[in-house]
């Protein structure tokens, strides 16, 4: 990689911000800007006086050609969102054997892993690769390309599974890739006494769901939320949205699904029992036995058909 300008295979790797930066994608505000804070520091060409004039010249060339734009593009929510969309039409559009052939080169395979388990180690995956990414200037769009892939997989899989199972299922016991890159070495730091934050990717779908919903993207916002409820079948703040957002494309039988199976789980759900009124329905609480048992079970029906209907 030239120490005055980057190939132009290199500045493609733009297409994924998140990779550049080193971030999950489901990265919020607080951990893009530390990222960007930490990065900018290490990549400053005061880091190199000791090494040599290549190295800085290098490191100021990746940091305002690739680190800066990506920046740029992921510290403003509806950007990100909007890069989140495109990078999960991509992974849709591969078909099996080109997930395959991403996760042979990352050296990926999942073996009987919960969404939960696979979650947890695409984090620590991402986690492993930034660690490394730009500490060799000369092969970090080599680590760039991989997390790129990573983060592609990892949409993919994600899709086909809230769909389809909670299970992801081929041939090997480990989600954290190695890639036959040297400088890399993706070997987890053993800390004492941590325990790692749970991330409630429930809640990230309700919040982008939100986001995608306030610009009106109502075919976006429901995903979100289905993803949601499969993660979190007893929240009743999902259900609720999901209803509004049905509402909002006046379909409002499918609206007054959600919105009865939010008021069972929660009689007082602000949001639920202002659109309630809205639908001309009973809160659980004063709603005739039959009729809360006729809504439950059109619940239960409609849950198994969303996870049956990308099937």
């Amino acid at each position: 990689m030239s120490q005055n300008s980057l190939p132009p295979e290199v500045l493609e790797l733009l297409i994924d911000p998140y990779a550049v930066l080193g971030v999950s994608v489901n990265a919020d505000d607080h951990q893009v800007f530390k990222r960007y804070h930490a990065l900018a520091k290490q990549l400053h060409p005061d880091n190199y006086i000791n090494t040599n004039n290549r190295d800085a010249e290098l490191g100021r060339v990746i940091l305002t050609r690739l680190v800066n734009p990506a920046y740029q593009e992921l510290k403003q929510t509806k950007k990100r969102l909007n890069i989140v969309e495109m990078l999960r039409l991509k992974a849709l559009d591969l078909d099996q054997q080109e997930v395959l052939v991403l996760q042979t080169g990352l050296n990926l395979d999942i073996m009987s892993l919960s969404l939960n388990e696979a979650e947890f180690f695409y984090e620590k995956a991402i986690t492993s690769y930034a660690s490394a990414q730009y500490k060799s200037l000369s092969q970090s769009h080599q680590v760039t390309k991989q997390i790129s892939k990573l983060n592609l997989v990892y949409l993919s899989l994600h899709k086909n599974n809230a769909s389809n199972t909670e299970q992801w299922t081929t041939s090997s016991k480990s989600i954290i890739p190695r890639p036959e890159i040297k400088p890399v070495d993706l070997k987890l730091p053993q800390e004492k006494n941590l325990t790692p934050n749970p991330i409630n990717y429930a809640r990230r779908n309700y919040e982008r769901a939100v986001q995608y919903g306030e610009q009106g993207k109502w075919d976006l916002a429901v995903q979100e939320l289905r993803d949601a409820i499969k993660l979190e079948p007893n929240n009743s703040d999902y259900y609720a949205l999901l209803g509004v957002v049905h509402f909002q494309q006046k379909f409002l039988g499918m609206a007054k699904v959600y919105i009865r199976q939010a008021l069972k789980l929660n009689p007082t759900q602000p949001l639920a029992l202002k659109y309630a009124a809205q639908l001309n329905i009973q809160s659980t609480e004063n709603a005739n036995p039959k009729s809360v048992a006729k809504a439950v079970g059109i619940a239960a029906l409609l849950n198994r058909f969303l996870s049956k209907k990308d099937s």
